[in-house]
Formats: C-alpha cells, structure tokens, sequence
C-alpha cells in the first residue's frame, strides 16, 4: 500500500472541496484532493443548471399559454418535443460541468488521489486499498446525496431522484413527484408544464422550505392552482405493476375518495443526506449531531477534533452552492494556516425556488424569530400581496405575498419570507440590508424607481415600520411615486 505524509488532506472534489483546496494550497504545497466519483460539483452535473435548464424550457411555454392573457393570440397548437428539450438540457449541462473540468485539469496530478477515503484515526486516511495518507489536518468535504425510504427501492429503475432526470432522452408521460420542497417544486412545476401529468405529493403539510404560515399558506393555494398538490397526502399504496414499466398509486384525493395514479416513474424528492456515513467516523473522536454528522464552529468550520474541518453538504449547516463555496474557503484557509485559527466570513442568509411565482428566504426566518423573540412579542411582521401591485399587474405576474421581519426598539431588519414575482432579485436587495444590519428607515431612505416590482417591497417596509411605531401610519392608495405601487 502506497504510504504518503501531507500538510493538509481534503476529501471530495465538488464545490466545497475545490474551494478548500484552493485555499490551503495559499498556505503549503503538500495538498492532496481525494475524490472517489466523477469530479465536477453537484450543481453543475445534477443540480441548480441543469434544473435551470429545464425551468427555463417549461417558462418558454408557460410564456406562450399567457400571451391571451396579452391580447396576443399565437396560432396553431403548441409542441412540445421531449427529445429537443432533454437534448438542450444535457448538452448546455455537459458545458457547465466542463468548465468545473476545466478548473481540476489544472490540478497537478500529483495532488489527485482517486478512490474513497476512510478514517483510521484522527490523522490517517486509507483510500480504497492502495493508498494511506497521514494528514497533519483534513478536511471534509464529501457533499450529499438523495434520501428516500429504503421500501421504494421495490419500484426498481422507475423510482428516480433529481441525479436521474436529467439524463433522460424524452420526457416521459406521467410522473409522481414526492416531496414538495425545493427540488420538487421546480421539477414538478416545470415537468407539468412541458406536458407531463404530474402529481405532487408530501406529509405534514410542509410546502418548499417556508416557516411562515401564512406566506406557506398562500403558496400551497397558488400552486394548487395550476397543478395537483397535496402536501400531507395519505398514499394507500404504491407498486410496480407486473411485466410493466408504470408503477401504480392509490391514494386518498382531496375530495376524500381513493384514486389511482399510474405513471413512468416515482421522483424522490424527500430530501438529501450528508455523505459522511460511509467515513468511518468512529475511528475519530468528532462529536456527531443526532444524524451522525460532524458539528462545527459556523466562523471556522472546524470540528470537535481541533485539526478536522468540514464544509459544504456533508455539513450540519445550509447546503447551498453559494454557502459551500464560502465553507469551503472558510476550512480550507483554516486547515492551511493552523493552529492560526480565524472567523471566515459568513454572509446572511440567503434561499431562493426557482418555482412561479417564485420563493425566497433571506435572514432570520419567522420560525427561528419565533423561537428566539417570540415569547417577547420582540418583533413584528410588515407585509405586501402583489395581487395589485402595479408592475406585478402589468406583467400578469400578480401573485405572491411578502413578509418583512423588524425589531422592536432598534427597528432592525430581520429577515423576510416571500412568494412572488422576481423573488430571486428581492431576495439579494433585502440580503444585502440584512448584512449591513440596516434598520427599516435606513432601508426606506434607499432610492426606489417608478414602476418597479420592487416598490412592493417598500410597501411591505412602510407597513412595518408602522406597526414598530417608528414611522407614520400607512396612506391607502398612496400616489406620491405613482399609481400602482
């Protein structure tokens, strides 16, 4: 068996892991990259594009179904080829995943190290069979993987996760999609609207990663609209037909009878693991949570075991690209320098669905103000609907709602929950007060354009600053930038 000794070992050459090497490698050569799969991130191969991807063909026709809406009447019946879509989305997602290619070619060979890793201690590794690295510091980085339960692996090749659709070659005719959280709205939405029946389906009434009640409930009503959801559904049951490619699955409708739904293939959206099961995380010291996954310190990403860090998916904290970018900067900068430990910088939070109307999330969320003020009636929510915006209403893109969070005395800004049009761009605008700890009035003072969809968003701040008692009483049908704001 191959024997090395390095500064610093990194496992997993995705998103966190690339930038974690980066960052050491500021710090020593003696780097090594240990990756078991295929490198390039999970973004760029099966997640955020390739997604987009889809997303953007299915508003292509949404877009054409509206124009009525326009006066403007597009003749003949719209057709939609499976094969063209699916052969766009693999051919601009092999370009995404080969410019992730472009930046590990320029990885010495000598600092790869391919085969899957596992801890013999605290300061070894051992990659499959041939090689063991003694590592003065490592860092985690194995990112994370579809979780479903283990019973529907009885449906075989028509049980598929969000890895799976985007190798398909056509679309197929009917999909069940459970989970309606972020990756089951935008490929579920998305799949109903390039001709696939669909059905979404989830327990508990959980709809996308919304805490506020009342902004879910407004989101679980817009999406029922347009297409089948039912976010507690009770699935009576769910099999593979015999000498067939269709599983069948009687469940219980919303009008309380049982109904059949047979389709091509099952979507598990029901969330993502970390991988970090496989590790051999016992022969360690590291303090796991009650998933078995490391915890660390959120300013240095540094776990239980001072020369162990962890980053990205495989993680306790969020997994998002951007947040495993900055994790692994953060881990990979530390494990460089060590001991010279330092904070990373952590950025406000951030979340975005790329559903329509579009969802997102930025700073506290109501369900943490609640646990953490709510006893103390420390903060209150200002809000707008979009219904009868006036930009929003322009663009037939009138629907949502928007819930801004503010403390009481301070008037700081919180954070915000929101279904809506532009979403997405809201989303940054109140990510950036956020982490410049502005108050609603300093928020007020900043510029706002006539007619834009972002006057919604000082009307939510004009209603929260009301109810703080920092600010004037809200004017009904205030005309000073305009109608319709």
């Amino acid at each position: 068996m191959k024997q090395l000794n390095v500064d610093v070992a990194i496992i997993g050459g995705g998103t966190a892991g690339l930038g974690a090497y980066r960052a050491a490698k500021a710090h020593t050569n003696n780097v090594v990259l240990i990756e078991g799969g295929p490198y390039g991130t999970t973004c760029a191969r099966v997640g955020c594009m390739p997604s987009k991807l889809l997303i953007a063909a299915a508003e292509s026709v949404h877009q054409i179904e509206k124009a009525p809406g326009f006066g403007v009447h597009p003749q003949g019946e719209i057709r939609i080829d499976g094969r063209e879509v699916m052969d766009r989305i693999k051919h601009e997602r092999d370009r995404f995943v080969g410019f992730v290619l472009e930046s590990v070619d320029e990885i010495p060979t000598s600092d790869k190290i391919s085969g899957y890793a596992k801890f013999v201690d605290g300061h070894t590794l051992r990659v499959d069979e041939h090689t063991e690295i003694h590592a003065e510091r490592i860092v985690i980085a194995t990112g994370s993987r579809p979780a479903y339960p283990a019973v529907w692996n009885e449906l075989g090749d028509r049980l598929v996760v969000n890895d799976d659709v985007f190798d398909w070659d056509d679309l197929p005719e009917a999909v069940a999609v459970f989970g309606p959280g972020v990756i089951g709205l935008e490929l579920g939405q998305a799949l109903h609207r390039l001709g696939v029946k669909v059905k979404l389906f989830g327990l508990g009434g959980q709809v996308g990663p919304l805490t506020d009640p009342q902004v879910m409930a407004y989101a679980d009503k817009a999406f029922k609209q347009e297409f089948y959801l039912d976010a507690d559904v009770k699935v009576e049951s769910m099999k593979r037909l015999n000498d067939s490619d269709k599983v069948e699955i009687q469940f219980i409708n919303h009008d309380g009878e049982l109904e059949t739904f047979v389709v091509d293939y099952v979507l598990a959206a029901t969330g993502r693991r970390p991988n970090v099961d496989k590790l051999a995380l016992e022969n360690t010291e590291i303090v796991v949570d009650e998933r078995g996954v490391p915890t660390a310190d959120h300013y240095t990403l540094q776990t239980s075991v001072e020369n162990i860090f962890i980053a990205g998916d495989a993680s306790n904290q969020i997994p998002l690209l951007h947040e495993a970018a900055d994790q692994g900067k953060i881990a990979g900068d530390n494990a460089g320098r060590y001991p010279d430990i330092r904070s990373g910088l952590r950025r406000s939070p951030i979340s975005a669905v790329f559903s329509d109307p579009q969802i997102a999330m930025v700073g506290e969320t109501y369900r943490q103000l609640e646990t953490r003020l709510g006893n103390c009636s420390c903060f209150e929510t200002g809000e707008v609907s979009f219904e009868n915006q006036g930009r929003s209403r322009v663009m037939l893109r009138n629907q949502g709602i928007l819930h801004v969070y503010g403390e009481h005395g301070t008037g700081r800004f919180l954070g915000a929950e929101m279904i809506g049009p532009n979403a997405e761009h809201l989303a940054h605008l109140l990510a950036w007060a956020h982490q410049n700890k502005m108050t609603i009035s300093e928020m007020l003072d900043m510029p706002f354009y006539h007619p834009v969809i972002e006057e919604g968003v000082r009307t939510a701040l004009r209603d929260l600053n009301a109810k703080l008692h920092l600010g004037p009483e809200m004017v009904k049908h205030c005309l000073d930038c305009g109608p319709g704001c």
